[in-house]
């Protein structure tokens, strides 16, 4: 009987793990998790709860842009918000937990609402036991990233979680962080809670990811539409308190200025929560790599770690994904066979602009298909030359398919209306390797998929003017 314990089962990918093992003949699982309610990152913390209070604001928002509307906009009620969050939050946390609990009814499934925590590579201390695992599975999630700003932990911060959960907001704030994390809330703020905000950002744009076009263009939806002052090519120096709340110092073109505001928001990202698992006892050091695309640890062979704990892609399909693989990889490596790697498309969804102007990439953008040597072409679409935007009053934004010159789809940005929904239809695309002569372009109208519809006929004048 082969004993795997699974550490994290109540998140997604514990429990994907969880799923895949449950029914196999000779295994014993240990389910393990200490979370109160418990429910994992995505439904307590993350996606469900984010999406919850910003569609509040995004329906305020539509109504305060949309001139056809009279009188004025209705303002955010937040503790509603949060109360709506907290009971949607509970039903989906409720859901989970008595999935992982069902599991535990089968035989040789056991799940302890404990604290795990490693006392060597293959021995787990859980309560007051300790636990001999043939496999370990690690699946704890992550944790908001705090940067180290000096003065930093002298003021007042707030981070994502402590958002989500806000009945109050301050008049003003600044803003540490403008990833995906930020890009989602700063709006968020300035809209719910009308927010006076000042955004530090280290480069010129936004959207690292993205080709310079999208970035640009996401600068000016968040300073005309949500009147938020981003700081570019701006780095913290340190913060300090003040009667008012925080000041920070800041460099910009080589010199040194401050801002001042009643609140400090930190998001900056995430990082693996690793904290308390006594990984000092182990093999095991977390960092670059420390994890193969196996999902094995690098250090220790019996050791597996999946999701946002192992820092490689924090995505919840793809944690899910992880924790199939990382299944079966424990079976392969314990009847001898050789394990597979994990190599997905690229696919990313930022819900920025609240929603309302949301920016999906898959696969290559032009930038990158230029810096790997792929023969290409790439063609662009502004939001404002298709009049289904225009009807559907959000005619910003733009969109770009990279194709090879060969016709295989390469790429997709869309930083438009609707682009999050048009993800799943490009990545099919890109993953099958489609020709982009062979993609049909028959939405039906007026649709906002019009905007693909508008690229692949672009993309295949260029290939055969090519």
């Amino acid at each position: 009987m082969t004993h795997v314990v699974v550490i994290g089962a109540y998140g997604s990918a514990g429990v994907a793990v969880a799923d895949r093992l449950a029914d196999e003949p000779d295994v014993r699982l240990t389910l393990v998790d200490d979370g109160d309610p418990g429910g994992g990152l995505c439904i307590l913390r993350g996606c469900m709860p984010s999406k919850d209070v910003f569609s509040a604001a995004e329906h305020r928002y539509r109504a305060r842009v949309d001139d056809r509307l009279a009188g004025d906009p209705p303002d955010v009620d937040l503790e509603r918000v949060v109360a709506r969050k907290d009971e949607h939050v509970s039903n989906f946390a409720r859901h989970r937990r008595a999935a992982v609990h069902r599991l535990a009814e089968r035989d040789d499934v056991e799940f302890v609402h404990e604290t795990a925590r490693f006392v060597d590579d293959r021995t787990v201390a859980v309560g007051d036991r300790r636990i001999e695992a043939d496999y370990v599975v690690v699946a704890t999630g992550s944790t908001p990233n705090v940067p180290d700003v000096p003065g930093l932990d002298d003021v007042s911060y707030a981070t994502s979680a402590d958002v989500l959960d806000a009945t109050d907001l301050p008049e003003s704030g600044i803003v540490v962080g403008f990833g995906y994390v930020g890009l989602e809330m700063a709006p968020y703020l300035a809209e719910a809670g009308g927010v006076d905000l000042t955004v530090v950002e280290h480069d010129a744009r936004p959207l690292d990811e993205a080709d310079d076009e999208f970035g640009d263009a996401l600068l000016d939806v968040y300073r005309e539409e949500f009147g938020i002052e981003v700081l570019t090519r701006a780095d913290e120096r340190s913060f300090a308190p003040t009667e008012a709340g925080a000041e920070l110092t800041y460099e910009r073109d080589g010199e040194e200025r401050t801002v001042e505001a009643e609140e400090v928001f930190v998001f900056a990202g995430r990082r693996p929560a690793l904290d308390g698992l006594g990984l000092e006892n182990t093999s095991l050091e977390p960092g670059e790599g420390w994890v193969d695309a196996t999902m094995r640890a690098r250090d220790a062979e019996r050791t597996f770690v999946v999701g946002d704990a192992n820092g490689r892609e924090p995505v919840l399909h793809v944690a899910k994904e992880q924790g199939i693989l990382a299944a079966d990889n424990v079976l392969r490596h314990r009847d001898g066979e050789d394990l597979r790697e994990y190599h997905n498309l690229h696919h990313h969804v930022i819900f920025s602009g609240l929603a309302v102007y949301p920016f999906a990439h898959v696969g290559h953008s032009r930038a990158s298909a230029e810096a790997a040597g792929v023969d290409h072409v790439a063609v662009t679409r502004e939001a404002a030359s298709d009049g289904v935007f225009a009807v559907k009053d959000a005619a910003r934004g733009l969109a770009r398919l990279v194709v090879a010159t060969d016709g295989t789809v390469l790429g997709y940005q869309g930083l438009h209306y609707h682009a999050d929904v048009m993800a799943k239809t490009m990545q099919v695309v890109v993953e099958r390797e489609m020709d982009v002569r062979e993609v049909p372009d028959r939405a039906y109208h007026p649709t906002t998929p019009e905007i693909i519809d508008g690229l692949l006929r672009e993309a295949k004048r260029e290939l055969d003017g090519a």
